[in-house]
């Protein structure tokens, strides 16, 4: 099995390539060790000294350190745990998934869905290409709030990519939106 490596916007997160699928539907975060019980590929990783955060995509997973770890002694490690993972055959992840975005009921069902589509179709292809993504948690009086997950979770860029990238896409198409807003989860 041959793993690629690619780094990202976010210098504490790697993007790692395992060369088949990791997730068939969605995307899953794991900003700690115990959101990760239903993960048996997540709890390995955090038994890496140093690993702090942990993201699945579609085709990839990123793996967030610590800032007193250095990648030149986790790198290997976190390699191994993926490796070793996939030749057991354990699951990725136990369960569903869930959905990506937050349920939204009201009246701005519309607008709300406009946000979805939008953010489906031209932003999370992008910033999947980052080892992150982006998800819809609310909408309220003009303000989106979004929910940045794996690379894009604490990432010097971020704030530059909702306000420059992403608010002003919103706003170009649908007017009703105003400001956007990152939530922590």
């Amino acid at each position: 099995m041959f793993i690629q490596t690619e780094t990202t916007p976010n210098p504490a997160t790697l993007k790692f390539l395992p060369g088949q699928a990791v997730l068939e539907l969605g995307t899953a975060d794991f900003p700690s060790v115990d959101a990760a019980a239903k993960s048996p590929l997540a709890k390995r990783l955090f038994g890496v000294p140093g690993v702090s955060g942990v993201f699945f995509g579609s085709d990839f997973i990123t793996v967030t350190k610590d800032a007193e770890t250095d990648w030149a002694h986790a790198k290997p490690a976190i390699l191994g745990a993926i490796m070793e993972h996939f030749q057991s055959g354990a699951p990725v992840l136990e369960g569903d998934g869930g959905p990506a975005h937050a349920e939204h009921d009201g009246e701005d069902g519309a607008i709300v869905s406009q946000i979805k589509e939008l953010l489906d179709t031209r932003v999370r292809p992008a910033v999947a290409q980052d080892g992150g993504d982006i998800t819809f948690h609310g909408f309220e009086r003009g303000v989106v709030y979004l929910n940045m997950k794996g690379a894009c979770a604490g990432c010097p860029s971020s704030t530059l990519t909702l306000k420059m990238g992403i608010e002003n896409l919103l706003r170009h198409y649908i007017p009703e939106v105003t400001e956007v807003r990152p939530v922590s989860l």
